[in-house]
């Protein structure tokens, strides 16, 4: 994997409790790493759903291995969060693809 691809910055979180300034405890998204990452595919992919089909904005974001990913986590770029649907391993230890959807 070349280094000089990874050309974008995304930041991937987990959902867990939060505490803010107050000391208040809530439920939210915590940030886990801050990585850089290349974006493969970008568009609309249509999946079925039960009642039909669904069009939902599908991207793939390449990053270096990480451990510890879950397809509960969700990925943060350009603004908008993406949930992690799938997670392919590329080659031995080289790295990660992530197939994320736009999400909430």
């Amino acid at each position: 994997m070349r280094a000089g691809k990874l050309d974008k910055t995304i930041t991937i979180e987990r959902r867990g409790e939060i505490v803010d300034d107050f000391g208040t405890v809530t439920e939210g998204w915590a940030s886990l790493a801050t990585v850089r990452a290349q974006v493969i595919q970008q568009g609309t992919e249509e999946f079925l759903q039960n009642a039909g089909t669904d069009a939902q904005t599908a991207i793939v974001f390449r990053i270096r291995r990480l451990s510890d990913l879950t397809t509960a986590d969700r990925v943060s770029y350009g603004g908008r969060a993406f949930d992690v649907k799938e997670i392919k391993e590329l080659g031995r230890r080289g790295g990660l693809d992530l197939r994320c959807v736009a999400g909430g």
